[in-house]
């Protein structure tokens, strides 16, 4: 593998370790040649030689020259006559080559850091004057050839120049594994330990296994030292090597980085004085409102007892005014409206079983659809709309490089460990109790059983893990990729028990491997001779196997605090598949390992876990574990609903007066809808969502329960007329009062069905299914509960029992008295609301209400975590709650290259690689910017890049004659050649290159790239890109059968992301960067042609919250405007009204916002649902004491809102507010917690805010500001009124006088002809004729 092979190469390049004079002469060698085996190594040693040095050959002096030219021009200055002496033979120039290729490989990014990097070795290696800095410690017999071999020496050298070699090549990149190439290079400390002298010792140390003695390095010379410490000049990697040479890039050398151009600034906050500027202002605003209302109201105060703005006198619109063509015209629409429902009534009310048998069989007609019904259980499906551009840009990444692979995570914490003691060369050190060697055994142990052991069945075949995990590295490791501490010894436990000494004397254990690991994933441990990779063949990452060592910090840092780890971290990595029929296997062994992970109970172990499935089963069992809650809830309101109904007289009728039969009957029509609303999109294909069946039969019955009240209300307060029948009488009174209903449904239905528009789905659905389970209501009730009422209104007049038909009651007749909840609002609420000192201070409360709300609506929190949308007995609430309290890892984030960018192009590369010669501002470079950002962006690191390694890959030890074979191979036939096939007979890929020597020429480039993809990473190759790139270039053929590079992707990852704030911003700091990288790509285009977005399995959930405030305003806005339109036409054109109800429920959704922010209600889709479905239940609220406010024909505006709130304020209160009440506080102790807080806190505030509006506030802002009656109107109602006063009853059928306008100077009172009005046309019996205050 890719890091394996790396390691090696930093190892061999010690072999070329100078051979020193065993006596200190000036200018002379301290080696020649090779002469045998160190029996210490057992690795070829050099020759111990004093003498000077000696002629090189012109064959090897070609090969010197060209490894080390800064060697040779150096002694060529020494020795113009062109006799070059050196202390190595033309083996010894061969080897060096070889044994320093594979570090060049790595280094060869950085030209600066090549050039610094090979002066060492060869001037150690070949310089003349080896005495002067070098010296022979300790020679032996060689063990092959019995001559005498170096086995240990010193080398002194200086500080300046070891610091000088690594600071030039200590940030070269390995793009494959976001690593730097020191992790490699520098053993055990890895990159971030690294300094330049413990790279240099360990280059020098036999312990690396590669180097064949010893040696020594000298930093620092001792009083009287006879050597010159060797010392170069030292290019720093910003510069280049000569004028025609290149400098390293950014992402090799940090000081060749440009200064990149400043983030923008945070937004500071609006403050005024240091205080909250919106509270401020809104604070003011209330000061400024009340101030004024008191004094405009006391000085009406003064100038009138009657405290009524504009009184309008009734008698002024009889007597003068002529109406309006439009008054007219609304008028003329409300009787039409009133005569049609009025023989509606009468004819639904004379065949009752009729209307009721074809209601029923339609209604089951309908519902029989819901067999055909499809829930939506899938988040994706739920929360991204399919056009939305997170959805679009998955699919493009699913389609082309498979989608995300599936994750099974377990995170365990130990119980009842203390930290376990370390003994160090600088002392104790504890580390955190998730290192007890007890309890790692027992962590390999239920790896083991579930990597092995565990198995899922699929149509009668048994799945293994091995059978769906992903296999980075097959055919050549057939291993599972599992993030794993205990795979840091290869998923061993054998491994755990070696031991070993460590060079400082002490106990060598399994926590110093670990240690040596987390510092260099990539490492080998040659203590106790295993590998720091896992049994996969790849790293293992510290910062995903571990967990809870950050203490609350979201950035890694340089030097992780590993060791404080609590908690371990094991990650299953899944293959998974486009096609889905493919992911059958990998959820058969899902569900086998969360059945037994459940039931797994471990005395040492705290575990919290999760597979790819559990969110979608959770969500699936979540609609059926609330079931009794939401059963119980609905069975309270219908129980108040059936008792409530009742209008009781005597208790020797309470069964004859009861209305309980009727109750569950309407309540029944409630159900009916629903189900024949889901039925019908059953029909359709349109799936339905958990929301819709856990809201829309709480918004219908909302709807359908108020209604109900209002009919049988009003048939209840109004007495049946001479000659009138029964039906006649039903007839009537639906006329009455079923325009005002249709306004309410109207204005509810339009409100749902344009909320459609909105492209969250579940919102859209939400939608469709509530405005037709609204509208099949509003039928059924006007037809159905209609035929119900004539039935029951029957059975009590016949004196028979309610549910008990047949049995007959008491003959006695009640008296019929009103209801106690009317007797209440008109004796007592009504007259203490509207007085003198309340109307002033409930006007000033509510205003102060909606100012307080708007100044903290723009901080309430927008998002939902993630546990709120699970069971809160499920076993995701603890995997959530670690999750973010233990996890040290961000999720990966793709930015991906949509195709079209021609690669073979030298200018297209730069535009993208990041390497010499590319452009500063290309998509690597980028990407490494917002990187070095990370508290801002929320990328962790620079991208892995493909195109970098494929160019190191294609020129590997191309220029290494006599070396290791390159990495481009190619077989006889033509085929690949894998680069650690040494069976087959191949040859050298003819890899043709640019000028610049660093990269493929454009035919070679997409000749060799399939080669590049398919070869595994070794010791000899260690850049293959099959691990780190197989999945990630799609290579297209095009239609003149030409190959090029399609789409592709760059992965790095995020940072720690807690919140769903934080998710959300770094969505939208990936998509700015992306964006950046985007319009760099087509400068110089007349168009865009280029594309690169941003892709994360999370996208999909989150980019809903980006324009979350957009949604709601949207959808807010087209809910109000529609309930606006509809009830301007409804109302008979009355937009006065229509405005005072929106204004109303603007008022409501305000404070309904402002309730969200106090009790913690976030911002999202489900609350958005809710806010629309507050506008449906506001207008219940609202609209139909407007409308009778408008029917009024009270003389002022004071006596018109008393008589509105009289009429129609009790059916408001008993049909919704007590309905709805003891139902909503059931949900309280609902087991989900998204019922606990989005439906029982905002359920409740709809419904005492709606109430609290409806019932308190519209009387009193319609007592002042109310809209002035039509004036047609009341002229056709005094007449009726003054006919009857003579006539008798007069049928709504009559033809009415039309009005005659008299002299507003006639000396005629039509008072004194004004009759008592009856209340069913809006008035009070024994009213006044003016507001006493």
């Amino acid at each position: 593998m890719a890091w394996k092979s790396a390691l090696s190469f930093t190892l061999f390049l010690f072999v070329f370790t100078s051979s020193v004079s065993e006596a200190k002469s000036e200018g002379q060698c301290v080696w020649y040649g090779q002469c045998g085996t160190n029996p210490l190594t057992s690795k070829t040693a050099n020759c111990p030689y004093n003498g000077t040095a000696k002629v090189l050959d012109s064959a090897a002096l070609m090969t010197l020259t060209a490894m080390c030219p800064e060697l040779v021009m150096d002694l060529m200055s020494n020795d113009p006559s062109g006799n070059i002496t050196t202390c190595c033979d033309t083996k010894q120039v061969t080897d060096i080559v070889a044994q320093m290729a594979i570090g060049m490989g790595l280094l060869k990014r950085c030209p600066t850091c090549v050039r610094n990097f090979r002066m060492a070795f060869c001037y150690l290696t070949c310089s003349p004057k080896q005495s002067d800095f070098m010296y022979v410690k300790e020679v032996k017999k060689a063990s092959d050839t019995n001559k005498t071999v170096i086995t240990s020496l010193d080398v002194h050298i200086t500080d300046d120049f070891v610091n000088g070699v690594y600071s030039s090549c200590k940030d070269v990149a390995m793009p494959s594994t976001n690593e730097k190439a020191m992790s490699l290079m520098c053993g055990p400390w890895g990159s971030y330990y690294c300094t330049g002298q413990r790279w240099f010792n360990f280059m020098g140390s036999t312990s690396n296994g590669y180097s064949p003695f010893q040696i020594n390095y000298i930093y620092e010379e001792g009083s009287g030292s006879e050597f010159t410490p060797f010392n170069k000049t030292i290019i720093p990697c910003s510069q280049a090597i000569s004028n025609d040479s290149r400098s390293c890039s950014c992402l090799d050398c940090e000081a060749s980085c440009p200064v990149p151009p400043p983030l923008p600034p945070l937004p500071k906050p609006f403050t005024i004085f240091g205080l909250n500027g919106m509270e401020v202002v809104m604070a003011l605003l209330f000061i400024v409102f009340a101030t004024a209302f008191t004094v405009v109201y006391i000085c009406f105060s003064c100038r009138s007892r009657s405290i009524d703005i504009a009184v309008t006198d009734q008698s002024g619109a009889v007597a003068g005014d002529e109406p309006s063509c439009f008054e007219k015209l609304g008028s003329n629409l409300e009787d039409c409206l009133e005569r049609f429902f009025t023989s509606w009534g009468t004819v639904c009310a004379d065949h009752p079983w009729t209307v009721l048998i074809v209601g029923v069989l339609i209604s089951i007609g309908l519902s029989v659809g819901i067999i055909y019904l499809r829930v939506t259980t899938d988040p994706v499906e739920l929360w991204a709309a399919p056009n939305s551009k997170s959805r679009i840009e998955k699919e493009y990444f699913d389609k082309n490089f498979e989608p995300f692979y599936r994750t099974e995570m377990l995170i365990i914490r130990p119980k009842g460990f203390d930290k376990v003691v370390h003994q160090t060369p600088n002392g104790t050190e504890m580390w955190g109790p998730a290192y007890n060697k007890t309890f790692l055994a027992e962590v390999f142990k239920l790896q083991n059983i579930i990597t092995q052991e565990v198995y899922g069945k699929l149509e009668d075949q048994e799945v293994f893990l091995e059978d769906i995990c992903f296999m980075p590295l097959s055919p050549v490791n057939n291993n599972c990729t599992i993030q794993s501490v205990v795979n840091f010894f290869q998923n061993n436990e054998d491994n755990l028990n070696l031991t070993g000494t460590s060079t400082f004397g002490l106990p060598y254990t399994y926590i110093d491997h670990l240690d040596l690991c987390f510092r260099n994933p990539v490492g080998m441990d040659t203590t106790l001779g295993i590998p720091c990779l896992g049994e996969y063949g790849g790293p293992i990452l510290p910062f995903t196997a571990l967990g809870g060592f950050l203490n609350g910090s979201q950035i890694l840092g340089e030097n992780p605090p590993y060791k404080d780890a609590s908690t371990l971290v094991i990650s299953l990595v899944v293959n998974n598949f486009y096609d889905k029929e493919k992911v059958e296997k990998a959820k058969a062994w899902e569900e086998a390992f969360l059945k037994f992970i459940k039931d797994f109970d471990h005395p040492m172990m705290d575990i919290a876990f999760s597979a790819e499935r559990s969110i979608q089963d959770e969500l699936q069992r979540e609609s059926e574990g609330d079931v009794i809650t939401i059963l119980i809830s609905y069975c309270i309101m219908f129980a108040y609903i059936a008792l409530a109904l009742g209008s009781y007289t005597r208790c020797s009728r309470v069964l004859v007066d009861s209305k309980i039969t009727l109750g569950l009957g309407g309540v029944l029509i409630v159900l009916i809808s629903v189900s024949s609303s889901i039925g019908v999109y059953g029909y359709a294909g349109v799936p339905a969502t958990l929301i819709i069946i856990e809201v829309i039969p709480f918004l219908v019955l909302a709807v359908g329960v108020d209604n109900m009240f209002i009919l049988v209300q009003t048939y209840q307060r109004e007495s049946r007329r001479p000659a009138e029948s029964r039906s006649e009488h039903i007839g009537r009174v639906v006329g009455q009062v079923v325009p005002t209903i249709l306004l309410a449904s109207c204005s509810e239905i339009a409100c749902f069905f344009l909320g459609v528009l909105s492209g969250m789905p579940a919102v859209h659905a939400f939608a469709l299914y509530a405005g037709l389970a609204l509208t099949i209501d509003f039928i059924l009730q006007i037809t159905c509960f209609v035929s119900l009422m004539a039935l029951d209104a029957k059975r009590q007049e016949e004196n028979r029992l309610d549910i008990f038909c047949c049995v007959k009651g008491s003959n006695k007749e009640g008296t019929s008295p009103e209801g106690p909840i009317q007797k209440f609002f008109k004796l007592v609420y009504a007259p203490m609301l509207l007085s003198r000192i309340a109307r002033p201070i409930v006007v000033i409360v509510f205003v102060g209400w909606l100012f307080s709300s708007i100044a903290v609506l723009p901080m309430i929190e927008i998002g939902l975590d993630q546990e709120l949308s699970m069971p809160e007995d499920s076993y995701l609430q603890k995997y959530f709650e670690y999750l973010g309290k233990y996890l040290s890892v961000g999720p990966p984030v793709y930015f991906v290259l949509k195709g079209g960018l021609n690669f073979t192009k030298f200018d297209d590369q730069n535009k993208v690689c990041g390497t010499v010669d590319c452009d500063t501002n290309s998509l690597a470079m980028q990407v490494y910017y917002a990187a070095h950002r990370a508290n801002r962006t929320f990328i962790a690191q620079p991208a892995s890049s493909w195109i970098d390694d494929y160019m190191d890959w294609s020129i590997y030890n191309m220029d290494n004659p006599g070396g290791d074979v390159p990495c481009c191979r190619v077989k006889k036939d033509g085929t690949f050649c894998p680069s650690g096939d040494f069976e087959s007979d191949c040859d050298d890929c003819n890899i043709n290159l640019m000028d610049d020597g660093l990269r493929p020429d454009p035919e070679s480039f997409m000749q060799y790239l399939p080669f590049f993809l398919e070869d595994v990473p070794a010791e000899t190759c260690p850049k293959g890109g099959h691990a780190a790139y197989g999945q990630a270039v799609k290579i297209v053929t095009t239609d003149k059968n030409e190959t090029t590079v399609g789409a592709s992707y760059f992965m790095t990852y995020h940072t720690i992301l807690k919140t769903s704030k934080d998710y959300y911003e770094a969505l939208e700091w990936a998509r700015d960067i992306s964006q950046n990288i985007s319009d760099t790509l087509n400068q110089g285009q007349k168009e865009p042609v280029y594309e690169v977005f941003p892709y994360s399995v999370f996208y999909v959930f989150y980019e809903q919250y980006l324009t979350m405030w957009n949604d709601v305003l949207k959808s807010l806005g087209i809910s109000l405007v529609t309930v606006f339109l509809v009830s301007i036409v409804l109302s008979g054109l009355d937009i006065a009204s229509s405005f005072v109800v929106m204004a109303t429920i603007t008022m409501i959704l305000v404070n309904l916002g402002g309730l969200m922010y106090w009790w913690g209600i976030s911002l999202n889709a489900v609350s958005l649902v809710n806010l629309v479905m507050a506008v449906g239940i506001s207008v219940e609220f609202c609209s139909h004491i407007t409308h009778a406010f408008s029917l009024s024909l009270e003389d002022t505006r004071l006596l018109r809102a008393k008589d509105a709130l009289i009429t129609m304020g009790s059916s408001v209160l008993s049909g919704i507010t007590f309905t709805k009440f003891g139902g909503i506080l059931v949900l309280a102790f609902a087991h989900s917690k998204i019922f606990q807080v989005f439906y029982f806190r905002m359920y409740l505030g709809i419904v005492l805010f709606g109430a609290a509006h409806g019932l308190i506030f519209l009387p009193v802002l319609l007592s002042f500001f109310g809209p002035n009656p039509n004036k047609c109107r009341i002229q056709k109602r005094h007449w009726k009124h003054i006919a009857e006063s003579f006539h008798g009853s007069m049928s709504l059928s009559d033809e009415v006088p039309e009005p005659v306008f008299v002299n507003v100077d006639s000396d005629m009172d039509t008072h004194l002809v004004q009759p008592e009005i009856h209340p069913s046309y809006g008035g009070t019996n024994g009213g006044t004729n003016s507001a006493t205050v």
